[in-house]
């Protein structure tokens, strides 16, 4: 057999492993990623090398319909993304324009795509400096990258990157980080010829006001009560080249509350989201303070105990609980007492009856000495007796140990 058919049986050979097929999947790490893309916020993957993140932008951009350019940031120069001077006849008079480069000339004329710059961790200061214009603003030299543009950048850890430097705050400031790791389902699976398929968020319109007012009372309602986290730069050099709050990184978060809400994106999706935007700490305060705007009004529960509605998961029907509580201590009234006792047989029928204990403990302290106890507090007696029995066979036994 000749040479040349011998390379067409082997491009055919490559051609059947090229073709591969997607599949809905929940992804928490890809949906994280087409949400913020949607948001149109710059997006920074951090992995270590070999583990997808350049396939998945691959993926996520022939998914999406748009052209992918890849720009390795460590092997430009500085003049490559801030424009190279180009002198005309009367630089006094027209001035000296910055020339954009090729790629972002293409990009331009396309109007849309997917901006990939890889390998951002091994940029060196002086580039990193000159992506700034690009990141934000979206300018290239004289050139605004068109609306239609979305960037997408990639990055290993300093400790595994190819002669890697830390990225400078301003620049990391601008990003929203995602931690980029294998799931060994969808490897083995995508090995297989089936890779998870990447789709953009279905936005509820009618949800979308909604969603941004949410949105919105969420973050200031945050800030308002901790206006310590509006501003707070790390104080160590490789927690500066990660997420962390400014202003700036306040208004992404927020914009990305108000994506994943009328979303309905869920609440792995968004911490992903939020942490990778503001940091773990402040981020999993927000996340904290979303769930309190989520519980159930005390008074709405008092009103109507037979009928109400608790919070599925237990921490936050412990919260409503103790929020029903505290709203009876803070205005006692005996039809608001028994109201209260009602809700907590309530939860026991509905939920786990072990969370009810607390809030009857606490509750059976504010009964005034003209109030006749209830009815309804035989049918919690026995799980307060049962759990109080529980809590001393626990200390017998630590004590024993």
């Amino acid at each position: 057999m000749p040479a040349n058919a011998r390379l067409d049986v082997a491009d055919e050979l490559l051609t059947l492993l090229r073709d591969t097929t997607t599949e809905p999947r929940p992804d928490p790490q890809l949906e994280a990623l087409t949400l913020a893309v949607s948001a149109d916020l710059p997006v920074l993957l951090w992995g270590e090398p070999g583990i997808g993140k350049t396939a998945a932008l691959t993926q996520l951009a022939a998914a999406l319909d748009l052209p992918l350019t890849t720009v390795i940031a460590s092997v430009h120069e500085p003049s490559d993304f801030a424009g190279l001077p180009v002198v005309g006849d009367d630089p006094a008079e027209q001035g000296v324009p910055l020339a954009p480069p090729d790629w972002a000339v293409r990009l331009a004329r396309t109007g849309r795509g997917l901006l990939f710059l890889d390998e951002l961790s091994t940029a060196p200061p002086a580039v990193q400096a000159a992506l700034l214009r690009l990141v934000l603003e979206r300018r290239v030299g004289a050139l605004r990258l068109p609306p239609g543009v979305r960037i997408v950048a990639a990055a290993n850890p300093r400790g595994s990157a190819a002669d890697g430097w830390e990225l400078s705050p301003p620049l990391a400031n601008r990003f929203v980080h995602l931690q980029w790791a294998h799931d060994h389902e969808v490897v083995v699976r995508g090995l297989g010829g089936t890779w998870p398929l990447a789709t953009l968020p279905r936005l509820a319109p009618q949800q979308l006001p909604e969603a941004v007012d949410f949105a919105r009372r969420a973050v200031c309602g945050l800030l308002t009560g901790r206006p310590g986290l509006v501003h707070r730069l790390p104080d160590n050099e490789t927690r500066r080249g990660g997420a962390w709050p400014s202003p700036r990184s306040w208004e992404m978060a927020l914009r990305l509350v108000a994506f994943a809400t009328a979303a309905g994106s869920s609440r792995d999706v968004l911490s992903l989201l939020v942490r990778g935007t503001v940091g773990d700490g402040p981020g999993l305060e927000l996340l904290a303070y979303l769930d309190r705007m989520d519980l159930p009004d005390p008074e709405s529960l008092l009103a109507d105990p037979a009928g109400a509605v608790l919070p599925e998961r237990g921490d936050l029907r412990q919260a409503a609980l103790d929020g029903v509580v505290a709203a009876v201590r803070a205005r006692p009234d005996r039809d608001r007492w028994d109201a209260a006792w009602a809700l907590l047989v309530r939860a026991v029928e509905t939920g786990a009856p072990d969370l009810v204990v607390v809030p009857a403990t606490t509750l059976a302290t504010l009964r005034r000495e003209d109030w006749d106890v209830p009815p309804t507090i035989e049918r919690l007696a026995g799980v307060v007796s049962l759990s109080r029995r529980a809590d001393r066979a626990a200390e017998r036994v630590g004590a024993a140990r």
